[in-house]
């Protein structure tokens, strides 16, 4: 191999983002919420940046943008270089009063009302924190410290305690527990105390597997205890395959008598640890609301009630006009007003391309809007795409944590896209409509001849739906509609059977 040195020619083409760019993309994808933080950010580090007061309760009025008709994934050609010596940029800055007439004016950075009103936010949004739940080992340490324990057993039950998960089951064996060189009486002695922190509530705890859990939740007290006892000592397996005759075959019991057992087991906890895990719903906050019109249309409002309006410092303006800054100054304020005018114009561009997105989409799925259907109509983002005259990956960032108020309830603008298939009359069908339709097809089902997958497919056949078998069997394990075997009732051919022979009886 020869190594040399030289000069070689290479043609490239590749894909480079100009850091406007990106800082729009990246303000077009925040929710409402983390675009407040993300302002809040921007105007501790710009200090060129200052929000323009006013009543809190009307809309604000946004910066004019240069070309308001562009469309909101345009990109402006940036003045400043660093090669040159700026002199067309600082003319530029100087002449900024009359390409941004509402960006310059001379109230003050930051008003007293507008201080308090977000610390009054901030410590109403504290106050609202749910309290953190106790915990399932915290709960069950305080009842291992009401026992009168000696100290090494009081220590090993703790260190059981510690090792259950969050649904209160110990998925390490006692052994691992130990140290390498444990004797007989230290296994002994976590056995005892494994009994000891099974016997504590919740009932179930400390179970090494589902079958342990139930048995430890069983009372004599409890109604068919011998009978729920054997089910879940040897027959869970069947349960769960909705295989009773086996079961009667095997135990004896009667149909009814097993189904009645298998209710009373239903009662007991599966997951007795589960109650302790902290289940807060995250707090809401919509980035859109509608606005019935007179002719029942809707129109998209953005909520921008607390995302202040912010506008370019007139202090500095004055300083770079009137001459009083230096060399390093100036160059300062150049940069950083450049940046505010970024994000002025990056928060406008949000504000316009959200709007026109989710007006399309409403005005799309009208209909599941006003309630007139359960389904929605099929929608691709390409389609909106197209609508707008925007890509589809600005669409994407659109539509991405993004929540709509409607009449119906809070919504994410995504659930509003749905794929579908062509019906026998040649019409879009989503998928939803399948799924309702799917649904209402196993409601009415013969419960002792329940239909299989295959079946399921020629009933929706029936009503002009063409689905595959797999797509049937996909969405009926989304839906947690269990299979043909075990939605199948042998109570009810328990019922018809005696049905036939008391026929049969009567006949002779």
């Amino acid at each position: 191999m020869r190594l040399s040195l030289g000069l070689e020619q290479k043609l490239v083409q590749k894909q480079v983002l100009a850091p406007r760019m990106i800082q729009s993309m990246e303000i077009l994808q925040l929710p409402v919420l983390a675009l407040e933080e993300r302002i809040e950010q921007e105007m501790n580090e710009n200090p060129m940046l200052e929000t323009q007061d006013s009543d809190p309760d009307s809309p604000a009025e946004p910066v004019e943008r240069e070309n308001p008709d562009a469309p909101a994934d345009s990109e402006k050609e940036m003045v400043v270089d660093e090669n040159k010596d700026n002199q067309d940029d600082f003319e530029r800055l100087v002449e900024m009063d009359r390409e941004f007439p509402d960006a310059f004016d001379d109230a003050p950075r930051r008003s007293a009302n507008r201080m308090e009103e977000m610390a009054s936010r901030k410590h109403d949004a504290m106050a609202n924190i749910a309290a953190r739940a106790d915990t399932l080992q915290h709960y069950l340490e305080m009842q291992l410290g009401e026992l009168e324990l000696d100290d090494d057993l009081l220590a090993m039950a703790e260190r059981v305690v510690t090792s259950l998960d969050t649904n209160g089951y110990l998925t390490t064996s006692l052994d691992d527990l130990l140290p390498p060189d444990a004797d007989e009486e230290t296994r002994q002695l976590a056995r005892r105390a494994l009994e000891i922190v099974q016997s504590l509530e919740p009932k179930g705890v400390g179970a090494r597997d589902l079958r342990e859990c139930l048995l430890l939740q069983l009372t004599p007290q409890m109604p068919m205890y011998d009978e729920v006892k054997t089910l879940v000592s040897g027959y869970l397996e069947d349960l769960r395959d909705n295989r009773l005759p086996n079961i009667q075959r095997k135990t004896g019991y009667s149909i009814p008598r097993i189904q009645e057992a298998w209710n009373e087991l239903k009662k007991l906890n599966p997951k007795p640890g589960a109650d302790f895990t902290a289940t807060i719903a995250p707090t809401v906050t919509p980035d859109v609301f509608l606005e019935r019109q007179e002719d029942g249309s809707y129109k998209v409002i953005l909520e921008e009630g607390h995302t202040p309006s912010l506008r370019i410092s007139n202090y500095y303006r004055q300083r770079l006009m009137n001459g009083d800054a230096t060399p390093e100054e100036r160059e300062f304020i150049k940069r950083k007003v450049n940046a505010a005018q970024w994000l002025i114009e990056s928060i406008e561009q949000r504000r316009s391309t959200l709007t026109k997105v989710s007006q399309a989409i409403v005005d799309h799925q009208t209909r599941f809007i006003d309630d007139d259907t359960d389904a929605l109509e099929p929608l691709k983002m390409q389609q909106i795409a197209d609508k707008v005259g925007v890509h589809v990956t600005t669409v994407s960032r659109a539509v991405d944590d993004k929540w709509i108020q409607t009449p119906r309830g809070i919504y994410p603008l995504k659930r509003f896209f749905v794929g579908g298939t062509k019906s026998d009359d040649g019409e879009d069908v989503a998928w939803d409509a399948i799924r309702i339709k799917l649904q209402e097809v196993i409601d009415q089902e013969d419960k002792t001849k329940p239909y299989s997958d295959d079946e399921l497919v020629r009933q929706l056949k029936k009503h002009g739906l063409n689905v595959a078998r797999r797509t049937i069997t996909k969405y009926r394990r989304k839906m947690s509609i269990p299979s043909s075997r075990q939605r199948r009732d042998w109570s009810k051919i328990e019922d018809a059977k005696a049905s036939a022979g008391e026929a049969v009886i009567r006949e002779t």
